[in-house]
């Protein structure tokens, strides 16, 4: 493990891209001095960098039990994500961290049954724990998935989700509209979770636009879930990632320090902007 400090980049090498969907990469990531440069929690996050182009932070969704390289699954919307997109194999990126405070995997977690929901590209946050809990599986219950996107061809880890996790869980996947060759089901995740029905002594973690985290959060509660079993992430809010910028406060939290995860219970105490 190379030495670990929050403000000092490590010059980090692209070892491996996969292509997910149209506008998505998951990116496998080892660093040059060691393959690991920093150690992390599911739920954390790094910033990623191109001298010259720029610096932004990403979630981490490979599990801490991955001890020979670090992946992230990045969607293509700006200048920063455009540019690593356009790299190959063998590329060098300045990579930093870990960022935020992670899911609670050994605290609330541990010994309880776990509903994950996710939409689109949230699914990728979810994908560290989702590992982890696979990788510890006498420390945890029955795992659900509940996992959505526009279209098929917008589903990330496809191969996982089709292949790998229906081993160690229930999988259930949909999309938003009915589309040739698509035999899955039809419609948006909230109704979906309603349409399944889960027993409300799981802990739920959510993670999407946050139009779908709302509408999935009544959803459970409809179904007798309280706010406390429910965890969510902010992580798109984060930018400097050490609460100096403040770019990421909301009321009296910054993201960056006191999230990006936290307890749906705790969104009530912020200011109705998110």
């Amino acid at each position: 493990m190379c030495s670990q400090d929050l403000l000092i980049p490590h010059v980090g090498k692209i070892a491996d891209i996969r292509q997910e969907t149209g506008d998505v990469k998951t990116f496998t990531v080892i660093g040059r001095d060691c393959p690991k440069p920093f150690d992390h929690m599911p739920g954390q996050c790094a910033m990623l960098g191109i001298p010259g182009i720029g610096e932004a932070m990403f979630s981490i969704c490979s599990s801490p039990t991955n001890t020979q390289n670090m992946e992230f699954s990045i969607k293509a919307v700006g200048v920063l994500t455009n540019y690593l997109h356009k790299l190959e194999s063998g590329a060098e990126i300045t990579m930093r961290g870990p960022y935020g405070k992670p899911f609670p995997v050994n605290e609330d977690l541990r010994g309880r049954d776990l509903l994950f929901i996710a939409g689109g590209i949230g699914l990728a946050p979810l994908r560290s724990v989702i590992r982890y809990v696979f990788d510890n599986p006498d420390d945890y219950g029955a795992v659900d998935i509940v996992y959505g996107a526009r279209s098929a061809a917008d589903l990330v880890f496809r191969r996982e989700i089709e292949s790998d996790w229906p081993d160690k869980a229930r999988v259930f996947t949909t999309i938003d509209r009915a589309e040739d060759g698509w035999g899955g089901h039809v419609g948006f995740v909230p109704a979906y979770l309603e349409e399944i029905g889960f027993d409300n002594n799981k802990t739920a973690l959510i993670c999407g636009p946050p139009i779908m985290i709302k509408y999935a959060l009544e959803s459970l509660q409809k179904q007798g879930f309280a706010k406390e079993q429910v965890f969510t992430t902010l992580e798109l809010r984060m930018k400097c990632g050490i609460g100096k910028c403040g770019r990421c406060n909301i009321g009296s939290k910054y993201v960056c320090i006191d999230g990006p995860v936290f307890r749906c219970d705790e969104l009530d105490n912020m200011p109705t902007e998110y």
